[in-house]
């Protein structure tokens, strides 16, 4: 038996690898994705751009308007003396933010009246107008305590102070980068399109050049088939995982808290169900085109009922039971906690266990369903 096997592994590498395009579609294509997608899947937001009216033209306004320029965040496009000019500017998109400062800001200031400045955001895109108000408050209020150093200053901003004071602190992800937490994600999604397509397709492609009928005549076990067919793929599989981390460590300085091992466990259970899904795929599938189609049609549903994008609590109750179901969604858990938290086993076992158990399902299901096909 293990030298069918054997035969059959060797035959599916060599049928896999000496194609150039199915090479680079294997080893290539994960890298370039995890690339495009690490830069492009993210929530930062930086380089507003930005129009400022200042009618006080005082050093305070002028000092006020250099702490959003040197915090990074924002980039001022124009300076204009009309206030309209700020809505035209709106109005056409050339800006995010604009900022206004009124006549008489610095002698507020001096004076310990209230001073305050306008600031008026494009809310089309609500992430980042929500984000550059965010930016704009925390600013403004690091300016007036700088200006508040004085001793007069800082008794009488004691005196008008909150009751309470609210001191943050975020744990596992200090600098609240996006990044973080997209990256691994983008890892899970990648090994789940790569893993899918390459079960799914391999197998309709032996049945649709007509070679299929010629394994069903030799002396190869149905069992033994479905191993030579799915073992190549689960190893390559693992291989992709390993090159997709090395680029998110190293890359995008992700930071790896957890036990690499572990994470390579967790994918382990990851590929049994993508497998069994891209082999159950294979056995409703025709043609290369079907099983291509198909694939996708899984593909996306489970992307975006996994919470890569948006939090499962959000959705509405029939999808978030229908989420239980979606091996995505447990190892993305897995891989982002390991990654962010450093979790072990003694946490994660609820997600490990449901992926166990749900690959372990839909290899049973896939391979008694292949089995039958070929009887």
């Amino acid at each position: 038996m293990w030298e069918r096997i054997y035969r059959m592994l060797v035959k599916e590498f060599i049928q896999v690898l000496r194609d150039p395009r199915m090479k680079a579609l294997i080893f290539v294509m994960p890298v370039i994705q995890l690339i495009m997608f690490g830069y492009a899947v993210t929530t930062d937001v930086d380089h507003i751009k930005t129009a400022v009216c200042d009618l006080d033209k005082s050093p305070q306004s002028r000092a006020l308007i250099e702490r959003f320029t040197a915090s990074g965040y924002f980039t001022v496009v124009d300076n204009t003396d009309r206030p309209e000019r700020l809505g035209e500017l709106l109005d056409r998109g050339k800006v995010i933010m604009g900022i206004q400062i009124n006549r008489g800001f610095a002698d507020d200031l001096k004076s310990g009246r209230p001073a305050a400045i306008q600031t008026i955001i494009d809310g089309t895109d609500s992430n980042t107008g929500t984000v550059a108000m965010d930016y704009a408050q925390r600013i403004t209020q690091e300016f007036s305590r700088a200006r508040a150093a004085p001793i007069e200053l800082t008794q009488l901003a004691q005196e008008q102070a909150d009751p309470i004071e609210l001191r943050s602190r975020a744990w596992f992800n200090p600098d609240l980068k996006s990044r973080y937490y997209n990256v691994p994600g983008v890892i899970a999604v990648v090994v789940l399109l790569i893993s899918l397509l390459l079960t799914a397709m391999a197998i309709v492609r032996e049945r649709e050049i007509g070679t299929m009928e010629q394994l069903m005549v030799t002396p190869i076990q149905p069992f033994e088939l479905i191993l030579g067919k799915t073992l190549p793929f689960v190893l390559i599989s693992f291989i992709d995982v390993l090159v997709v981390t090395f680029i998110g460590i190293n890359w995008f300085n992700v930071p790896i808290q957890g036990s690499l091992w572990l994470l390579l466990f967790g994918a382990g259970l990851y590929l049994m169900s993508t497998i069994g899904i891209g082999l159950f795929i294979s056995t409703i599938s025709q043609t290369q085109q079907q099983a291509l189609m198909s694939s996708f049609f899984f593909y996306l549903p489970a992307v975006l009922l996994s919470g890569f994008m948006f939090p499962i609590s959000n959705m509405p109750e029939p999808a978030q039971w229908l989420t239980y179901l979606n091996p995505l969604r447990y190892f993305l858990v897995i891989i982002r906690d390991i990654f962010l938290k450093g979790s072990g086993l003694e946490t994660l076992w609820p997600q490990f266990a449901a992926l166990a158990v749900l690959g372990t399902a839909l290899l049973l299901i896939s391979s008694l369903r292949f089995k039958k096909r070929m009887i």
